[in-house]
């Protein structure tokens, strides 16, 4: 199978920048550091916009928004114990770390919000479907459920709440399901 852009062509860039201490490179850098609930996490975002650079990925013109290439670096540290993930990215954001680890940031956020609700109304994390393709099935029945309960507005209460009403009230399943 043969990809546009190849992780190993980015992991390569930046690794050997990395070598050399990022010196000379045209890199933009950014770090946060945030500490609570007992935890430090720190990000570090490295990105370069350089016409040489992008040219080092493979078939990178087929990606007619690609502005920059991306890595973060995230260090979680709960007491003595410490976890270090590496993640690279392209991006069709300017050249700016400081953007773009706000919008890595934000983009978590928006998925830990999703998780939490999915959790409370439909019990996600003690789901004990596992085999295949079932866990993947189900969250998107899930997702198509959630967005359907979001939009029906007649009854106003909780995701959860309406949830439980289509199960005991079928003419209320179907305006739900008519959308």
């Amino acid at each position: 199978m043969r990809h546009d852009c190849s992780f190993e062509d980015i992991h390569d860039l930046f690794e050997e920048d990395q070598r050399h201490n990022f010196e000379g490179a045209p890199y933009d850098y950014a770090k946060t550091v945030n500490k609570g609930h007992g935890r430090v996490e720190i990000r570090q975002c490295w990105a370069i916009s350089d016409p040489e650079y992008l040219a080092q990925i493979r078939d990178w013109e087929r990606w007619h928004a690609l502005k920059s290439l991306v890595m973060i670096v995230s260090e979680r540290r709960i007491g003595e114990e410490s976890e270090v993930q590496t993640r690279y990215f392209i991006s069709s954001l300017d050249n700016n770390a400081e953007k773009i680890l706000k919008a890595k940031r934000s983009h978590w956020g928006i998925e830990n919000r999703l998780h939490w609700v999915l959790d409370i109304a439909f019990n996600e994390d003690h789901s004990r479907v596992r085999k295949e393709n079932a866990p993947q099935n189900f969250a998107v029945i899930r997702h198509m459920a959630l967005n359907l309960l979001k939009h029906e507005h007649t009854v106003k209460t909780g995701i959860k709440a309406k949830r439980l009403k289509c199960g005991w009230d079928t003419d209320y399943l179907l305006k739900v399901l008519a959308g």
